[in-house]
């Protein structure tokens, strides 16, 4: 009996928690996740007011004309064309959102519940191609539909996805024909004016 007298004498109790230490710990990482916190947000508005020379989007035409294609999908944001890391901002081109577009002889129509609406007159579309990435989005190679447009003195790539990622090839053969057909046009216009 003796070896389990000495074996009971032997065990202790467990340390007592330091319930102050732990909360002080606890409160001093909330308080650093909310200052990490205050100052990504300082740094998108400052972001935002180094664009402020953006003008403003347009808005829809009161009869865009007959779609042409529709998506549904998302949108994830703008960047300066040809810089897919520098994102915009400004007028709200930042927010990432659900969208609806509608492609007409007008131009594209981008309605994002949620978020500022916008349209890309005809005359603004430059190009439109499949890519893999935009500022804080990274899919699959031709993954995001990017449609080049000007706004501006602005050169800008917005990026979206559709919910069905088949339909990115025929908006993009339709937004290129498009500008093909405009530039032919704008150019046979010229050429009858200059004899």
């Amino acid at each position: 009996m003796t070896p389990l007298i000495n074996l009971a004498a032997e065990q202790k109790s467990a340390d007592v928690t330091d319930w102050a230490g732990r909360i002080g710990w606890v409160v001093g990482l909330l308080l650093f996740i909310a200052l990490v916190y205050w100052l990504m947000r300082e740094g998108w508005k400052w972001r935002g007011t180094l664009q402020g020379d953006l003008p403003e989007l347009p808005t829809a035409p009161s009869g865009p004309g007959e779609p042409k294609l529709e998506l549904s999908g998302r949108y994830h944001g703008s960047t300066t064309a040809g810089q897919w890391l520098d994102r915009i901002v400004a007028r709200g081109l930042g927010t990432r959102s659900k969208v609806e577009l509608t492609l007409t002889d007008e131009g594209l129509d981008v309605v994002r519940p949620g978020a500022t609406d916008f349209f890309v007159p005809r005359d603004a579309l430059r190009e439109a191609r499949l890519d893999k990435g935009i500022a804080g989005k990274v899919l699959a190679e031709g993954g995001l539909l990017i449609v080049t447009w000007q706004h501006g003195d602005k050169m800008i790539d917005s990026g979206f996805r559709s919910e069905r990622a088949a339909e990115h090839a025929a908006w993009v053969e339709a937004i290129n024909s498009m500008r093909t057909t405009s530039l032919t046009t704008t150019s046979l216009t010229t050429e009858g004016i200059a004899r």
